[in-house]
């Protein structure tokens, strides 16, 4: 639950050189950009406090998550999707999830590459 907490404490949507991400292209958006994701790290959250949930509860999870982005989605660069993206992958790390379902590809190219 500490790798929780330490996710939503660290500063989000700052440059990352590690990562490419040259920070958000609109500043006005970091406040409300890290309330969301910080929500879909309380989800996650709750779910582990749960100890049995399932990987579709994380991907459904995920998929609610991706949606508090939805009014904001236009006013995201595709650095700033690829970083919303980036930040569902390490809460999936956090609880070793594999995959988000095509959750995360459909938030960035509008659907997912890998069905069929």
């Amino acid at each position: 639950m500490i790798k929780f907490e330490e996710f939503k404490s660290k500063e989000k949507f700052s440059k990352d050189s590690k990562l490419y991400y040259p920070g958000i292209g609109d500043p006005t958006l970091k406040p409300i950009l890290t309330e969301k994701i910080n929500l879909a790290a309380d989800d996650f959250k709750k779910l582990a406090e749960k100890d049995n949930s399932t990987d579709t509860e994380y991907q459904n999870a995920i998929k609610n998550g991706l949606e508090r982005f939805a009014n904001l989605y236009l006013q995201l660069d595709t650095e700033d999707r690829e970083r919303v993206c980036s930040y569902f992958e390490e809460l999936m790390d956090i609880v070793g999830l594999e995959s988000s379902d095509g959750h995360l590809n459909n938030f960035m190219y509008g659907f997912d590459p890998t069905s069929k």
